[in-house]
C-alpha cells in the first residue's frame, strides 16, 4: 500500500524554516570574520589604561588580526603617558613580547581623552571598545559602547551594584 498524497502546509512551511536557518547559520557556522579583507584595520579605543588596560591592549596588538589602537581615555594623565609608552616603547623585552607594537599604536596627542568623560570622545572613534576601567564605571561605558553599537571586551565584573546591574 503506498501514500501518494501531496506534502501538507505543515511539511512545506517546517522545510522551509530549516532552509531558512541554515542560510542564516552558514556564515556563523563556517567562522568567516567580520573583517575578512587583508586591509581592513579593525581600530581599537581604550578606556582605562592602568596595568590591567594596558595587558589588554598589548594582548589585542599581538592578535594576527590588523589591530590598532586608535584613541585612549583615562581619569588620570599619568596613567595614559605611562600605558602610551609602554605600548610604544622600542624594546618590550621586559613585557615578554618579541618586537614592538609601536606601529600599531595611532594615538596622537588630539586622540588622547583626560577625565571622567573622556569614554565618550573615544568610543565614537573604534570599532572595538576594551573596558579595563574599575567596576563602578563600568556600567555607564557599557552601556554607552552598545548604544553606539560598538564591540566591547570588557574586564569582569561588568557591575558591583544593584544599579550598575540594572543599567
Amino acid at each position: 500500500m503506498t501514500n501518494d498524497s501531496k506534502p501538507s502546509r505543515r511539511d512545506f512551511v517546517k522545510q522551509s524554516t530549516l532552509l531558512a536557518g541554515g542560510v542564516i547559520a552558514a556564515p556563523l557556522i563556517s567562522g568567516a570574520n567580520y573583517f575578512s579583507g587583508s586591509d581592513d584595520v579593525i581600530k581599537v579605543a581604550l578606556i582605562g589604561c592602568g596595568g590591567r588596560g594596558t595587558g589588554a591592549a598589548m594582548q589585542a596588538l599581538l592578535s594576527k588580526q590588523n589591530v590598532k589602537i586608535v584613541a585612549m581615555a583615562d581619569a588620570f594623565r599619568d596613567r595614559l603617558d605611562n600605558c602610551y609608552k609602554k605600548l610604544t616603547a622600542e624594546d618590550m623585552s621586559d613585557s615578554g613580547v618579541k618586537g614592538n607594537l609601536k606601529a600599531k599604536v595611532d594615538v596622537p596627542e588630539e586622540r588622547k581623552f583626560v577625565g571622567f568623560d573622556g569614554y565618550e570622545k573615544a568610543i565614537p572613534l573604534a570599532d572595538v571598545v576594551i573596558l579595563a576601567t574599575p567596576p563602578g564605571f563600568r556600567p555607564i561605558h557599557f552601556e554607552e559602547a552598545i548604544k553606539q553599537n560598538k564591540h566591547v571586551f570588557m574586564e569582569k565584573p561588568v557591575a558591583t551594584d544593584p544599579a550598575g546591574v540594572q543599567k
